[in-house]
């Protein structure tokens, strides 16, 4: 399963300079928004040089999640663009799938973040692929 949401974030990464991550807990007393921004500022997301990183943060077992994006890709998408892959991605839980959920997710950002922050010969992985969790 971590497999499969590793690898489509290091596709889509091969088309942008933009950066994602995605952050897995069991849950969190905080809103998930909240906790979002919180942990985007831990794990040192606004790092990235063009400010385009993008975090996608799930808890299990309170069914939350939330997307949070740098200040340079959000001046840059249209308004309601970060609804519309919230909304995809619930609709792919609701059915229980997880996994494919954050992969359509992950995808639907890279669109833009390819539009907007398309990939340089001297891009580097500024952010790791890897799941995190707490």
């Amino acid at each position: 399963k971590e497999k499969k949401i590793i690898e489509a974030i290091g596709q889509t990464e091969l088309a942008t300079s933009g950066e994602m991550k995605v952050h897995v807990e069991g849950s969190s007393e905080q809103v998930a928004f909240e906790r979002g921004v919180a942990l985007f500022s831990e794990l040192e997301m606004e790092n990235t040089a063009q400010r385009n990183g993008v975090l996608f943060y799930i808890a299990m077992e309170t069914h939350q999640f939330a997307i949070i994006a740098d200040e340079g890709i959000n001046k840059v998408v249209p308004s309601g663009f970060w609804n519309e892959i919230t909304d995809s991605m619930r609709e792919e839980f609701k059915q229980g799938n997880i996994v494919e959920g954050i992969v359509k997710g992950v995808e639907q950002a890279g669109l833009a973040l390819k539009e907007h922050f398309p990939y340089q010969s001297d891009d580097r992985n500024e952010i790791s692929n890897e799941i995190s969790t707490d």
